[in-house]
C-alpha cells in the first residue's frame, strides 16, 4: 500500500486541525516580521514607480560598478542604483538616476561615452515618469478588489460563506508574505512584480478550493451521524488531498525556480528575477495556507455554531459509552464466549455483553444459544401434557 493511499483511507493521518493554534502562531510571527520590514526597510521601488532616468551601456570597458557610478555622478545627478544585466559578450551596465531634463541626459551620455571610450550611440537613455507607475498600481489594486469580490461570491455560493472567509484570509496571508519577502530581500519592485502578485492569486486559491471540495464531500450529511466530528472530517479531507497539493506545487515550482536561478542568476535577466521571486514565494505560501490556514479557520468558524457543537458532544458521548461497554473485568475476561460478546456489544448490542460474560457458562463450540430459563416448568412442555418432540432442521 502506498503512503498516499493510506492517507486517503485515513489509515495514516497528520493532525493538522488539532494543532492549528501552533500554525496560527507561526503564521502570525511571519506576518509580524513582514509588517516590521514594511515599516523599517520599506520597498526598493523601480524607476517605473519612482520616476527617473536610466543609462545602459556595454560592460566590456567598465572595470567595476563603482567606476560606472562615478562616471555618471561627476555630471551632477544622484545615482539611485547600478547593476549588471545580461551575461557574456552582451553584458550591460544599468545605472538609474533621478529625473533629469533632456539637456542633462545628453550631458551624462557624452560623459560616460568619453570616460569608457564608447560611442555616444552606445549609451542608451530612457526616462520614465512616476505617474506611469502610479497608474499601474491603481489598476492592479482595482483588479485585485474585483477578483476578491468575485471569488468570494463563487466560494460562498458553491460551498459556504465561512469557506469564502477562510479562502480570503489565506489569500491575504499569501500576498502579505510575498510582499514581505520582497521588502526583506530588497529586490526591486517593478511592473513584473505586480504581475507576479496578481498571478499568485490563482495559485493560492487553486489548492484551497481543492481542499474545500473534499471537506464539503466528507461533511455532507454529517449532522445526522455520530461517527465523527466536523473537525475530524475536515482533517481527513486535508490528509486526502495532501499529496495532490504537494505534487501540484512541486510541478509548478520547478520551472519557476529555473527562471529565478538560471534566468536571473546565470543569465542575468533582471526582469525574470523580479517575476520569478514573487511566483516562487507565492506558490509555496499558497500551498502552506491551504493546509494550515484556510481549512483550520473554516473549522473554527463552523464549530462555533450550536448544531455543530451539539454534534461534537454527541460523538464524544457515544465514544465514551462504547468505551465503557467494552471494559472487561480481568476476573471475568477468560470466560469462554466473552470475546464474542464484547465485539457484539461494541457494535451496539448493549445487553449482549452481560449475557456473554456470565461466569461458569462454557458453551460447546458450535452449540446453539440456550434460551434463558425463568423458573417454573421446563421450556417446551405444555401444562399437563407430554413433552413435545424436538423438530429436526
Amino acid at each position: 500500500m502506498s503512503f498516499a493511499g493510506r492517507l486517503y483511507r485515513g489509515e495514516n493521518s497528520f493532525d493538522f486541525i488539532g494543532s492549528r493554534r501552533r500554525w496560527y502562531l507561526a503564521s502570525g510571527a511571519l506576518l509580524l516580521l513582514c509588517v516590521l520590514s514594511f515599516a523599517v526597510r520599506g520597498f526598493n521601488f523601480g524607476i517605473e514607480f519612482q520616476g527617473g532616468t536610466q543609462f545602459q551601456f556595454p560592460a566590456s570597458t567598465v572595470a567595476s560598478l563603482d567606476d560606472a557610478e562615478a562616471a555618471v555622478h561627476t555630471t551632477g545627478p544622484q545615482v539611485a542604483s547600478r547593476q549588471y544585466v545580461g551575461s557574456g559578450a552582451t553584458r550591460q551596465v544599468l545605472v538609474r538616476t533621478s529625473q533629469m531634463s533632456p539637456a542633462e541626459e545628453t550631458k551624462v551620455q557624452q560623459a560616460v561615452a568619453a570616460r569608457f571610450g564608447l560611442r555616444v550611440a552606445d549609451v542608451s537613455v530612457s526616462s520614465v515618469s512616476s505617474s506611469w507607475g502610479h497608474e499601474v498600481t491603481r489598476k492592479a489594486l482595482t483588479g485585485l478588489i474585483i477578483f476578491v469580490v468575485l471569488v468570494s461570491l463563487f466560494i460562498a455560493v458553491r460551498f459556504a460563506p465561512k469557506m469564502a472567509a477562510g479562502a480570503i484570509v489565506a489569500l491575504l496571508h499569501d500576498l502579505l508574505l510575498a510582499a514581505g519577502v520582497y521588502s526583506l530581500v530588497g529586490f526591486e519592485v517593478t511592473p513584473a512584480t505586480v504581475v507576479g502578485l496578481l498571478t499568485i492569486l490563482g495559485f493560492s486559491l487553486y489548492d484551497t478550493v481543492v481542499v474545500f471540495d473534499k471537506v464539503a464531500e466528507n461533511t455532507r450529511g454529517i449532522l445526522g451521524s455520530t461517527r465523527q466530528t466536523y473537525s475530524e472530517a475536515a482533517n481527513l479531507a486535508v490528509n486526502q488531498t495532501l499529496m495532490r497539493s504537494i505534487n501540484t506545487s512541486l510541478i509548478a515550482l520547478l520551472p519557476v525556480a529555473g527562471l529565478l536561478f538560471v534566468g536571473a542568476g546565470l543569465l542575468g535577466v533582471g526582469t525574470l528575477k523580479d517575476l520569478a521571486l514573487v511566483l516562487l514565494v507565492g506558490i509555496a505560501a499558497g500551498t502552506y495556507s491551504s493546509i494550515f490556514i484556510a481549512t483550520p479557520l473554516v473549522v473554527d468558524l463552523t464549530e462555533r455554531e450550536t448544531r455543530y457543537a451539539a454534534l461534537r458532544k454527541r460523538v464524544l458521548a457515544k465514544r465514551a459509552t462504547e468505551a465503557g461497554r467494552v471494559r472487561v473485568d480481568p476476573a471475568v475476561a477468560p470466560v469462554a464466549g466473552a470475546a464474542d460478546g464484547v465485539e457484539r456489544a461494541a457494535d451496539g448490542g448493549g445487553d449482549l455483553l452481560a449475557e456473554a460474560l456470565v461466569p461458569g457458562v462454557a458453551p460447546r463450540p458450535g452449540a446453539r444459544p440456550q434460551a434463558r430459563k425463568s423458573g417454573g416448568r421446563p421450556q417446551g412442555r405444555k401444562k399437563g401434557g407430554r413433552p413435545q418432540a424436538r423438530r429436526r432442521h
